[in-house]
Formats: C-alpha cells, structure tokens, sequence
C-alpha cells in the first residue's frame, strides 16, 4: 500500500465566538401615591478567546473574537472561550453554544460517537455541563454547555471559567481523512439570560429560544 503523507496536509480552520444577551425584566412596585414604579433589570455578557496564530500559539495579551488554525496529525492549539459577565448585570444563568459544520465527515473519520469534548483539553464537566446535543439537519450539530449554576447579581465584571483551554489533532488522524474536514468551521455562541421570573434554567432557556425565533 503507499503510505499516505499525513504531515504536509494543513487545514485552514476559522472559529468564531459570539455572545448573546436577553436581560429585561419589569419589576412592578405600588406607592401609597397609587404610581406604579417599573425598573429594568440588565444583564451583560462578552465572549472571547486569546490571541494565537495559525499554529496556536499566543501572540499577545489581546482577546479576539475569531482565530484561524492550520491543524496537523498530533496538534495542539489554544483555544479556551471564556465568557465575561459584566458590571452590574442581575443574577443570571449563562451558557454556551458549540456549533460544529461537516458532522457527517467528522464522524466518518472520528467515528459515530464523535464529541467536540473528547478532543479538547481543559474541559471540565462539573463546570460547564453538556446537556444536549441538537442535530441542525444541515450537516451541523450544537452541543449546549450550561455553566454549573446561576450567577448573583455582580458588582464587577466576573470572567467565567474557560470552557475549554485547547483543540487537539489525533496523531493517528492522516492527511486523506483531514482533507475530508478541511472545510469544518466552528462557532461558539454565549448566551446570558436573567434568573428572575424563571423556576429554573431549563424554564429560563426556553423562553430565550422561543423569543429568538
């Protein structure tokens, strides 16, 4: 059989992060004036990464919103979302959204069993829960990674833990099955939504899809 050259094959890989928020709340209050007070509660959120270029590698202190890797048999890349819920934002639940393109190609070279976590680094569970997998029946799927509780009400801005710190190649992946992922993209999208007027997150994270319909 030729042997197949796995290390000359680079894949151009773009990963982006987004953040989401839904914050409003009216809180209704009665005077003895007969006035009904509203006030609106917030909640603010951003989601980043570290700066590093195509090999992975930090290359500053900045945190950007979108890098680009070139991915090798046996890489390892960093690559650690965090999000940051800002100053005065009400207590809230946050989770995020790993959307991964080519699903039918990663699973035909990782296998049928394919998950995003068992090819990162720095993923801890008891932090970020995964809770649901949703096929988008367009060759995606979105895994959904709900932080492990509910955030108080914050006086200062409060970076979460990363939900994870880096992607890595297996080494026995060779170049013929990462042609067939060299298109894949993935997106990271932070959501943040109030805890006030839920029962409980999976209450407050169906009214968030609902209103993004």
């Amino acid at each position: 059989m030729k042997k197949m050259k796995t290390v000359l094959l680079c894949i151009s890989v773009v990963i982006l992060v987004f953040a989401s928020v839904m914050g409003t709340l009216a809180y209704l209050t009665d005077t003895d004036e007969v006035v009904n007070t509203f006030t609106v509660g917030n909640v603010d959120i951003t989601l980043d990464e570290a700066d590093v270029d195509e090999n992975g590698v930090v290359v500053g202190t900045d945190r950007v919103k979108a890098n680009e890797y070139h991915l090798i048999p046996g890489g390892t890349y960093v690559k650690d979302p965090t999000v940051t819920v800002k100053k005065g934002s009400e207590a809230s639940y946050v989770r995020m959204l790993v959307t991964v393109s080519d699903i039918a190609d990663l699973k035909a070279v990782f296998g049928n069993g394919f998950l995003p976590e068992n090819y990162v680094e720095g993923w801890d569970s008891n932090v970020w829960k995964c809770v649901k997998i949703t096929d988008n029946g367009n060759d995606t799927a979105t895994y959904e990674f709900r932080y492990k509780s509910a955030l108080d009400k914050v006086s200062d801005d409060k970076a979460l833990e990363p939900l994870f710190t880096k992607i890595k190649v297996p080494g026995e992946i060779n170049g013929e099955q990462l042609a067939k992922i060299k298109e894949m993209k993935i997106s990271v999208v932070g959501n943040a939504i109030q805890k006030a007027g839920f029962d409980n997150e999976d209450a407050a994270w169906t009214a968030f899809d609902l209103q993004m319909q």
